[in-house]
C-alpha cells in the first residue's frame, strides 16, 4: 500500500456528512456541501477524505427498522434518502473537486452495487468497507476483483469474524489493512480497547490502523504511537448538525490539531511516550485481544447482511455471482448469511427464487 509507506494515511471520514437537516435538500446543495467539508479537511492537512456510497435497491430491504445509533428516520428511508442524493454525477464532481485540491477521494460502498457504480462510473483508487460490511462476501468478492487495495473496519465483530475476512482476502491475495474499531458512537475512552492494535499487527501481519469513534485526539494520537499506519476520524462542521454521524466527529479546528501532532510524532519518540502515558490513553487499552462488546453487539442485527436473489432465478439453475446479493437488515431476513456466498456459488436451485427473496440452504442441491 503505497499511500501508507512514508507516513500515517490521515483520512477525514465525511461520510453522510453533507446532509445536514431533517429537510430534504436538492443534490446540488450536497454537493455545495461536501465541497465546503473536503476544502476544509484539505485546509487541516488530511491525505484523504471518505464518503459513503448506497444504492437502496441491492442494499436495503423496506422494513420499518430503526439504527440504535440514529433515531431521525428508519434505515430504509435513510438509505433511499441518500441514494437519491447523490446521483452519479454527484460523485464524479466531487472526485474532480478532490483532484483539484489534492486530496484523495474515496468513498465506502455499501453494497456490490454501490461499488461498481464508484468504480466504473466514478474511478478509485481504493476501497473501505465498514464494519457492518466486514462479512459481505459478496461486495468483498467483487472489490478483490478490481484489483485496488483495500481497507476495511472490524468493529461489531468477533474474533472468529476477522479471521475469517482476513482468510477470505489473504486467499485471494488482496492488498489490504485492517482498522481496529468498536463501534460505538460515541465511544467512551475507556472502552476502546487500544491493545487490540498490536494483537492485530501481531495476528495478522498486515498494516493495522485505527477507526475512531471517540470524542477528541488524544486516542487516536496514542494508536499512532502504537504503530497504527491508518488514522479515519469523522469530520464535520460541528457535532450539534442533524444527522448520523456528525455527533462523534471532529471540527475543522480538531482535525488541525490532530494531524499536526501526528506529523510532530512522527519525527519525535518522546511524543509518543507522552500520549501513552496519558491516564485517559491507558484507561482506554483494554484487553490485549479482540474482543466484541456487548454495546456493540446491538447494531449486529441492523446492520449484518442475508443473502437474496437479486433478480428472478428460476428451477434448475446455477448460481453465479450475479445472480446474489447480500442485503440488510439480518435482523427481518430468514437465510443464509452473507459470509456464506462461497457456499452456494455453483450449486443448483431446487426451485424458482424470486427476486429479493432470501436464499436458505433447502433451495438449493
Amino acid at each position: 500500500m503505497n499511500f501508507i509507506k512514508d507516513k500515517t494515511f490521515v483520512v477525514a471520514e465525511i461520510g453522510k456528512g453533507f446532509i445536514q437537516t431533517e429537510e430534504d435538500q436538492t443534490p446540488e446543495v450536497y454537493l455545495a456541501n461536501a465541497k465546503e467539508l473536503v476544502r476544509l479537511a484539505k485546509e487541516a492537512g488530511a491525505d484523504a477524505v471518505k464518503f459513503q456510497t448506497h444504492t437502496v435497491e441491492d442494499e436495503q430491504t423496506n422494513v420499518n427498522v430503526v439504527s440504535p445509533h440514529f433515531n431521525g428516520a428508519d434505515r430504509y428511508s435513510w438509505v433511499k434518502r441518500n441514494t437519491n442524493a447523490t446521483p452519479v454525477w454527484f460523485w464524479q464532481e466531487l472526485k474532480k473537486y478532490c483532484a483539484e485540491l489534492g486530496i484523495v477521494f474515496f468513498s465506502t460502498p455499501m453494497s456490490r452495487g454501490a461499488a461498481k457504480l464508484l468504480n466504473e462510473e466514478v474511478g478509485v483508487d481504493l476501497w473501505k468497507v465498514g464494519s457492518g460490511d466486514i462479512l459481505d462476501f459478496v461486495m468483498l468478492d467483487y472489490l478483490v476483483s478490481t484489483k485496488k487495495p483495500i481497507i476495511i473496519s472490524g468493529g461489531m465483530s468477533t474474533l472468529e469474524e476477522v479471521d475469517l475476512v482476513v482468510n477470505f482476502l489473504k486467499k485471494r491475495n488482496a492488498e489490504f489493512a485492517l482498522l481496529h474499531c468498536v463501534s460505538k458512537y460515541p465511544c467512551p475512552p475507556e472502552e476502546l480497547q487500544l491493545q487490540t492494535i498490536n494483537f492485530f499487527k501481531e495476528r495478522y501481519n498486515i498494516p493495522i490502523g485505527f477507526s475512531d469513534h471517540s470524542i477528541g485526539t488524544d486516542s487516536a494520537l496514542a494508536a499512532v504511537a502504537m504503530g497504527a499506519k491508518i488514522i479515519e476520524k469523522h469530520f464535520s462542521l460541528s457535532r450539534d448538525l442533524w444527522g448520523s454521524d456528525h455527533k462523534v466527529a471532529m471540527t475543522p479546528e480538531e482535525l488541525k490539531l490532530m494531524v499536526s501532532e501526528i506529523r510532530n510524532m512522527e519525527s519525535n519518540e518522546n511524543k509518543k511516550e507522552e500520549y501513552l502515558n496519558k491516564d485517559i490513553v491507558k484507561e482506554g487499552m483494554g484487553k490485549t485481544i479482540k474482543v466484541l462488546q456487548e454495546g456493540e453487539a446491538k447494531f449486529r442485527p441492523f446492520f449484518r447482511k442475508t443473502l437474496v436473489a437479486l433478480t428472478d432465478i428460476p428451477a434448475g439453475s446455477e448460481i453465479n455471482a450475479e445472480m446474489l446479493g447480500a442485503m440488510r437488515p439480518q435482523l427481518h431476513l430468514a437465510g443464509l448469511p452473507s459470509e456464506k456466498y462461497e457456499n452456494i456459488l455453483g450449486k443448483k436451485t431446487n426451485q424458482a427464487i424470486a427476486k429479493h427473496q432470501p436464499i436458505s440452504l433447502d433451495m438449493i442441491v
